[in-house]
C-alpha cells in the first residue's frame, strides 16, 4: 500500500474521529447533566444507545464520503442520522439543540453533485430553525445558533472531503503518469530494437545467401562473406547492448557508408552521397535511423535495381531523400512499424517524414531543422 493511500485514510480517520466525537458529546453531555439533576438512569441509558447509533451511522457515512465509497446503504445511515439529529431535540428539549449539526455535516458530502449537496445543506440549515423553536429554544438563541454556529460545520466537512479527494486524484494522476512513462519507454525500446536488428539481420541474410552461391565457385569469396557475416553479427550484439543501455548514437555518415556497402552487395546500384559541410550533430541521429530503415525496406520489400540517396539543405532544414525503382505500381503506401517509428523519431526533433510510391518508384523524404528543437 502506497504512502499516499495511507495519508488519505489517515486524514479521513482523524476527521471522522473528531467529527463523530463532537456529535456524540453533543448527545452525551446533556444526558449526563440531566441524569445528575434528576437522578434517573433512563436518560443516560437511552442517550447512550442513541449516541452509539448516531456515532456508528455518522462515522460510516463520513468515512465512505471521504474515500468515495458511498453506496445505497449509506443513505440509510443518513436517514438514521437525520432521525436522531432532529428527533432528540423535538422530544427531549432544547438541551440537545447541537445535534442537527450531524445531519448538516453529512448532507454536505453525501451527494456527489455539488448543486444537490449544497441544496440539501441549505435546506437542512433552514429546517433546523423551526425544529429548535419547536424544541423550546427562544428565537434570539435559535437565530444566534443557526447563524453563528451551524453554517461553519458544512464548510469544515466539505473541506476535509475535498482534501481527501484531491489527494486521491493526485495519487491516480501520478500513477497514470508513471504508466504513460513506462509505455513510452517500452515503445522507444521496441522502436530502437526494431530499427537496429531489422537492418542488421537482413544484411546477415544477404551475405549468407551470397556466400552460399560462392561456396562452390569461389571459396575465397565465400570466406570473405563469412568473415563479413561474423563482423556484422558482432556489431549487432554491440548495438543491442547499446540500445539496452540507452546510450546508442547513430551517425548519418556511418549509416550512409553501410547503406552503400549493403546495397552494393545485394546487386543494387547505389552511390555514396556527399554530406553537406558542417551539419549539426542533432540531425545525425534521426536521419541516420531514416537511412537505415529505408534501406532495410528496400532489401525486404522490393526488387530494386538502383537506389539514389541524396542529402542537401533547403533554407533552414536538411533533407534526406532516398528513391529506388522497386516501388509499387500504384500510389498507395501502407506504413508498417518501421515507417511509423521513423515518423515519430523525426517529429521529436521538429522534422517531417513522407513516404510516396508510384510509377514503379518509392521515395522516402525526411526533413529536419538545422536549429535544434528543445524537448517539450
Amino acid at each position: 500500500m502506497s504512502a499516499r493511500v495511507v495519508s488519505t485514510r489517515v486524514i479521513a480517520a482523524v476527521a471522522v474521529t473528531l467529527f463523530a466525537g463532537s456529535m456524540i458529546a453533543a448527545l452525551a453531555l446533556p444526558a449526563v447533566s440531566a441524569a445528575m439533576t434528576t437522578g434517573s438512569l433512563w436518560t443516560p441509558l437511552i442517550t447512550s444507545a442513541l449516541g452509539a447509533l448516531l456515532g456508528v451511522c455518522y462515522s460510516r457515512v463520513l468515512w465512505a464520503a471521504f474515500l468515495r465509497r458511498l453506496t445505497w446503504r449509506h443513505y440509510l445511515d443518513v436517514g438514521v442520522v437525520g432521525l436522531v439529529a432532529y428527533g432528540v431535540p423535538l422530544f427531549a428539549g432544547p438541551a440537545w439543540i447541537a445535534l442537527p449539526m450531524a445531519f448538516i455535516s453529512v448532507a454536505t458530502v453525501v451527494f456527489t453533485r455539488p448543486a444537490v449537496a449544497w441544496a440539501a445543506t441549505l435546506g437542512s440549515i433552514a429546517v433546523t430553525l423551526p425544529v429548535q423553536l419547536l424544541a423550546g429554544v427562544s428565537l434570539p438563541v435559535a437565530l444566534l445558533y443557526g447563524l453563528g454556529t451551524l453554517p461553519f460545520i458544512a464548510p469544515m466537512t466539505y473541506g476535509v472531503a475535498w482534501l481527501c479527494h484531491l489527494i486521491d486524484d493526485l495519487r491516480e494522476a501520478r500513477a497514470e503518469l508513471a504508466r504513460r512513462a513506462v509505455d513510452e519507454e517500452r515503445l522507444r525500446f521496441t522502436r530502437d530494437l526494431h530499427d537496429t536488428l531489422g537492418h542488421t539481420l537482413h544484411a546477415i541474410a544477404l551475405r549468407a545467401e551470397l556466400g552460399e552461391r560462392l561456396v562452390r565457385t569461389d571459396a575465397s569469396g565465400a570466406g570473405r562473406e563469412l568473415t563479413e557475416i561474423q563482423r556484422i553479427a558482432r556489431t549487432a550484439v554491440h548495438d543491442v547492448r547499446e540500445v539496452v543501455r540507452g546510450y546508442r548514437a547513430t551517425s548519418l555518415a556511418t549509416e550512409l557508408d553501410g547503406v552503400a556497402a549493403v546495397l552494393g552487395a545485394a546487386g543494387i546500384r547505389c552511390d555514396k552521397p556527399e554530406l553537406p559541410d558542417d551539419l549539426p550533430g542533432h540531425v545525425h541521429v534521426p536521419l541516420g535511423w531514416v537511412a537505415r530503415e529505408a534501406v532495410t525496406n528496400v532489401l525486404r520489400h522490393s526488387a530494386a535495381t538502383w537506389c539514389e540517396v541524396t542529402v542537401h539543405t533547403e533554407g533552414e532544414r536538411v533533407v534526406l531523400e532516398i528513391v529506388n525503382d522497386g516501388g509499387p505500381a500504384g500510389a498507395r503506401v501502407v506504413r508498417g512499424n518501421g515507417l511509423t517509428g521513423l515518423a515519430e523519431r523525426v517529429k521529436e526533433v521538429g522534422g517531417t517524414l513522407t513516404a510516396e510510391g508510384g510509377g514503379g518508384q518509392f521515395r522516402v523524404t525526411a526533413s529536419v531543422p538545422l536549429a535544434a528543437v528543445e524537448a517539450a
